[in-house]
């Protein structure tokens, strides 16, 4: 008789999971953020509140939103179209998360000769072309030895959902699509190749609708730090706890550990309370996008997964700090 299968989730190793997850490359590379917020004085205060998706900055009745992406130069070499979908997707996935809707994209591309360059500009255009948001410029050097991408967004927002608000009794919600499968032996997983792109335009709404009707009390979109990264940030800029009970999580494929390290095309982490739930929850259903509680805010300064007995630190980011952008104290006074 066959023993259990490995990647049976049910029946994980939760201590040596969440020791993993705490050294995980994906999880430990977002600690470049807090040398670049020290290195510019940064703090959750400065103008556009850094640490969320995309700086936010009042305007009238609303707010405009501006986020920016970068790339790997091995990544874009490696898979040049890819790259270029990515970033428009990427930055996109950013505006969503702060309950805003895409504008326009720029971007700066190197690139050694325009043969290279053009499988880069192809699956920007084929992204924005499926996502609606056009390319409005940017900067081009096809004189440089390697390929390179950034790109720029700016969208709009008439309400937010933020990464500063999650509270103790908030429940945390991980929502994705897992239709597709992943690009190779990589951690992203594009749900969207297959996909009308009319379904993809229409799940672009779900986002700024939850901001409208007030359904969510923060959220953060699962980025390259995968569900544990991206709840790490959560809690960091919320000056809280979240504990994950891994035994919630759904892989698509049945393997957790990669899966809570994944980067997915349309993911999201979102906090409500128990009372909006099932609101929130319908309506990435109703989608056919998955979407569960996968545990709680909780006081304190400590990521940890749990089985509802036992808890397991994977960070403490009072003690460590992640991204260095923890709520800014107000002064004591005598």
């Amino acid at each position: 008789m066959d023993g259990p299968d490995p990647k049976d989730h049910g029946m994980t190793d939760i201590a040596a999971l969440a020791a993993s997850l705490a050294t995980n490359p994906n999880v430990t590379g977002k600690r470049d953020i807090d040398v670049a917020c020290a290195a510019l004085g940064l703090t959750q205060d400065s103008f556009g509140r850094p640490g969320d998706d995309a700086a936010a900055i009042a305007d009238g009745d609303g707010w405009q939103l501006m986020a920016t992406e970068g790339f790997m130069n091995d990544f874009v070499a490696s898979a040049p179209w890819f790259a270029g979908w990515c970033a428009v997707m990427v930055n996109m996935s950013d505006i969503l998360a702060m309950g805003g809707r895409p504008i326009a994209v720029t971007n700066a591309l190197w690139a050694p000769d325009a043969a290279t360059a053009a499988e880069i500009l192809r699956g920007m255009k084929e992204a924005s072309g499926a996502y609606g948001i056009p390319i409005v410029g940017g900067h081009t050097n096809l004189r440089t030895e390697q390929p390179q991408l950034a790109a720029a967004i700016w969208g709009r927002a008439r309400a937010l959902i933020t990464s500063f608000d999650a509270g103790p009794g908030d429940v945390v919600i991980a929502c994705a699509d897992r239709r597709g499968g992943y690009a190779g032996k990589t951690s992203n997983f594009p749900a969207f190749l297959d996909a009308p792109h009319d379904r993809l335009r229409g799940d672009m709404e779900i986002l700024p609708l939850l901001a409208e009707s007030g359904l969510v009390t923060a959220g953060k979109d699962i980025s390259q730090g995968g569900i544990a990264g991206t709840a790490l940030m959560l809690a960091e800029c919320s000056g809280v706890g979240i504990s994950i009970d891994p035994a919630k999580i759904t892989p698509p494929d049945g393997d957790l550990t990669r899966w809570m390290t994944a980067f997915p095309s349309f993911g999201f982490l979102l906090t409500a309370t128990p009372a909006n739930v099932d609101a929130v929850l319908s309506r990435f259903h109703a989608r056919a996008i998955g979407a569960e509680v996968i545990g709680a805010v909780t006081a304190g300064s400590v990521l940890s997964l749990s089985d509802g007995v036992d808890a397991h630190p994977i960070w403490d980011h009072a003690a460590q700090p992640y991204l260095g952008l923890p709520p800014v104290k107000e002064p004591a006074y005598a």
